[in-house]
């Protein structure tokens, strides 16, 4: 071990403490952002950064646990990135169903599946679908997986799957629009009955939100990250929690 480790320890262990452990968000959402990025820099393939991205999940759901947060949401593919060429796109699926399964395959956590699988191949679709389903008694922390997620499409279903419910009870699109309340949506989405993000993380220095949980994400504080997800540290996450319980927050404008 070197002096570099040495003291990165220490200043890791001195984060740790300092945290006010009342003071800790039940839900923490993460944008893994910059796994090409981080290829690119070291002359390696697009799917190395992809694989180097999801080596590092199961390290970021063990920190959650071990600060007691209650529910992880990860974005793992949007529905924009669905338009990528099909030499980048298939084998990133498939690393993405491999990581999923290997998740399922640890028995530590509850997965729920969030986006439009619909829009993904068959196959890849089918293996996510039985990983969440082997973890369905799991009592752990519950993780969503997001793949095939865009924040206005999940909008956009929620307020379809609402009109169909409401339709089904006899209602008339008048009746609907007389009573409409933000519950009445907010029950229809990806991540009903979940409280909603307390802390949204973005690494690779990007300072937007890109359609992640637009819904969600109105009351959320935010932390931006200028490292790339594949080189992500314990010590960055306990950065984004000391900073997360710095602020007051207000839960207004």
């Amino acid at each position: 071990m070197g002096w570099r480790d040495v003291v990165y320890g220490a200043y890791e262990r001195r984060v740790a403490k300092e945290l006010p452990r009342e003071s800790m968000p039940r839900h923490v959402a993460v944008m893994l952002d910059g796994n090409r990025r981080w290829a690119k820099a070291r002359g390696e393939g697009t799917a190395t950064g992809h694989q180097a991205g999801a080596d590092k999940i199961q390290d970021l759901l063990t920190w959650c646990e071990q600060a007691g947060v209650e529910y992880v949401t990860l974005w793992l593919l949007s529905t924009d990135n669905l338009n990528r060429a099909a030499e980048e796109l298939t084998p990133l699926l498939q690393i993405i169903a491999n990581a999923v399964s290997d998740l399922a395959d640890t028995g530590r956590w509850h997965l729920k599946l969030v986006g439009a699988p619909d829009l993904l191949p068959a196959d890849v679709a089918r293996s996510l679908r039985q990983s969440a389903q082997r973890t369905a008694t799991v009592q752990g922390m519950t993780v969503n997986v997001a793949v095939a997620y865009g924040g206005r499409r999940e909008i956009a279903d929620a307020v379809r799957a609402m009109l169909r419910a409401r339709a089904a009870h006899g209602q008339s699109l008048e009746e609907i629009a007389e009573d409409l309340t933000v519950e009445d949506i907010a029950e229809h989405l990806y991540t009903k009955g979940q409280p909603d993000p307390d802390l949204v993380i973005r690494t690779s220095g990007e300072q937007r939100l890109g359609g992640f949980l637009l819904w969600q994400s109105a009351k959320s504080e935010f932390y931006f990250c200028e490292a790339y997800w594949p080189d992500f540290r314990h010590v960055d996450f306990l950065r984004a929690l000391r900073a997360y319980a710095g602020r007051h927050r207000r839960f207004g404008t």
